[in-house]
């Protein structure tokens, strides 16, 4: 059967790639000696290569690798968020259910990498219920900036953000906070 552009057709060509830089890194650091940075596992397909220190890294393709340090919900998240992150954006988009929709909104696009991470489970939530959620205040590892209007996360020093983009993407610059309330899951 041939796989079409679909987003499961994305996610195999994803973990394709994750493998490949995954062996990458370990020849590499075979051949310095050394074991490799190593994260958890990606579903069954290998294992998920890291970024070295506290802060994520972005890679040419778009996806985010989790840094070394990352608790296994962050590295959860940044799987989830990399499943999405070239798709376009759709106003109202992924707010219908868990299963991937053909495009996400900026809440719909924040719900699915927290729901990845196993701390969203009922529904999707739009950008006002987000300013509500979890806890006040900047996380260590994920925090959630929502209003009324646009919600953003950031994760492991990585912007998840549908601004500045044709959809979900991840960026290495930050924007304002300003008008935003700030929200975090307890212990992340």
């Amino acid at each position: 059967m041939v796989q079409s552009n679909t987003a499961h057709g994305r996610r195999g060509w994803r973990a394709a790639l994750v493998l490949s830089v995954a062996l990458a890194a370990i020849s590499a650091a075979t051949l310095a000696g050394a074991s490799p940075a190593l994260g958890e596992s990606n579903g069954g397909v290998g294992p998920t290569p890291t970024a070295p220190g506290a802060t994520a890294q972005l890679l040419p393709n778009g996806d985010a690798v989790a840094p070394e340090q990352a608790p296994k919900k962050v590295v959860e998240a940044i799987e989830a968020a990399n499943e999405i992150n070239d798709l376009p954006y759709k106003w109202g988009g992924g707010h219908s259910s868990w299963k991937l929709d053909k495009g996400y909104d900026c809440s719909g696009s924040v719900s699915y990498m927290l729901h990845g991470a196993g701390v969203l489970r009922k529904s999707p939530l739009d950008s006002g219920s987000l300013a509500n959620w979890g806890s006040k205040g900047k996380g260590q590892w994920i925090t959630v900036y929502a209003n009324g209007g646009h919600a953003y996360a950031v994760v492991a020093g990585l912007r998840w953000d549908t601004s500045g983009g044709a959809g979900p993407r991840w960026h290495e610059d930050m924007r304002s906070s300003k008008g935003f309330r700030i929200r975090h899951f307890k212990g992340l």
